[in-house]
């Protein structure tokens, strides 16, 4: 059985209007193989051979002209390590990019590359770390979705607080008809996702792995939930499992595709942080929501709110941020008192009266450095409105302890 040729070719498959050519699809996907998302060694040599160009020079096996002392497979991309080329090189010989992108149209999803009208271009901000391609699932338009779409990432061993306050926020945010985009771990992603979902909302799942892979197994069901209502994205070929240095990586993809970044629980040494510090590089809002300063779980979101990060506490006050001028929160403000609603000068009045007896009318003038005509004008105004009573010559609160009348209810 001979390996096919990972290089890419024309098998008749006509390219779709306003996307990338086939062959830059088929290069693209190759590389993506071959090379760690993230990787800005790549990005630098992709940026200037292009990817057919980059990918052709990885394949060629013709001997090159050395330079004297030359560095074997790095003489090809001058300040780029042997070991990293080679690794590249091995990697791209085993690709079967067909065979990925035959995996992904049975699944229902797509290869989108730079060039697509799908392909979010805020993601070039990322210049060199840029994604070679995204792997997606799901019936939505990434582009569309990510234009309006908000990051909620947190603690996978999170609190119930933490939890509930995520799903709240997603499920305020879905009814806003904001994007909820996360990383589908346990935790604040898990909950994020479910709230959005249970809004009738829309939900971004991005993956550290292949799409066809969930992971965590136990999130099994929610990822093909977010695959039938919303999508499900990652930037590793079908089949690829997730290593801890991927899931560092993946989060500047969840950061650059989003307007904002919200962190709800996170310790000191978190990934969420990593994406809240991420955002602020690209120019992106970050928030954090606080929790209590005795929890090590929160600590994190602290930290970010002692910088350049925005406290939020609700979904309103996320939108104001991340959304259009003149979506602003509404103003926060304890129950209205009665006597909130008195003319200063009567409010003046009722400061002056004590708080037990009825007290005469020019004692209360005295206290309140009014005269007594004046004084009693604003006492009849008060008792009006039923803020003081009469006790004969005096005057007081009509909250204030009186004797319990012996006068039988209903008459004498």
């Amino acid at each position: 059985m001979t390996t096919p040729d990972p290089r890419p070719g024309t098998d008749g498959t006509p390219a779709t209007p306003g996307s990338a050519s086939l062959t830059e699809r088929l290069a693209r996907a190759t590389l993506s193989r071959a090379v760690e998302p993230g990787d800005e060694h790549a990005g630098r040599w992709l940026r200037r051979y292009g990817a057919t160009g980059f990918l052709d020079r990885l394949l060629d096996t013709t001997p090159a002209p050395r330079a004297p002392r030359g560095d074997g497979d790095a003489d090809a991309f001058p300040g780029t390590g042997a070991k990293r080329v080679a690794s590249w090189r091995l990697r791209a010989a085993a690709a079967e990019p067909t065979r990925d992108l035959a995996t992904i149209h049975g699944l229902g999803g797509r290869f989108l590359v730079p060039g697509d009208t799908e392909w979010p271009r805020q993601l070039d901000d990322l210049g060199d770390a840029r994604p070679l391609g995204l792997w997606v699932r799901g019936p939505a338009d990434l582009r569309t979705w990510a234009l309006r779409s908000v990051a909620l990432v947190g603690a996978r061993a999170c609190t119930p607080y933490g939890a509930h306050t995520a799903a709240d926020l997603a499920t305020g945010l879905a009814r806003q008809g904001w994007v909820v985009v996360s990383g589908a771990a346990y935790g604040i992603d898990g909950a994020a996702h479910r709230g959005a979902l249970a809004a009738g909302g829309a939900t971004v799942a991005v993956l550290a792995c292949g799409v066809d892979t969930p992971y965590p197994r136990g999130h099994d069901q929610l990822i093909r939930r977010v695959a039938e209502q919303g999508l499900v994205v990652g930037e590793l070929p079908p089949e690829s499992h997730p290593t801890p240095s991927r899931f560092i990586l993946r989060n500047r993809v969840i950061a650059a595709l989003t307007r904002g970044t919200v962190v709800i629980e996170a310790q000191h040494r978190s990934g969420s942080l990593v994406t809240a510090r991420a955002a602020a590089r690209l120019g992106r809002h970050t928030m954090g929501v606080p929790g209590p300063v005795t929890s090590a779980l929160s600590a994190g979101v602290h930290e970010l709110l002692r910088g350049d990060a925005a406290l939020v506490t609700d979904a309103d006050e996320i939108v104001e941020l991340v959304g259009d001028m003149g979506q602003l929160a509404p103003a926060r403000r304890g129950p209205v008192l009665p006597r909130d609603l008195l003319a200063p000068a009567t409010a003046h009045i009722l400061e002056a009266i004590p708080a037990r007896g009825p007290t005469p009318a020019t004692v209360i003038a005295r206290r309140a450095g009014t005269t007594p005509d004046d004084t009693l004008a604003k006492l009849y105004e008060l008792h009006s409105l039923g803020f003081v009573e009469r006790h004969g010559e005096g005057w007081q609160l009509t909250n204030a302890t009186t004797p319990a009348s012996n006068a039988r209810r209903g008459g004498t």
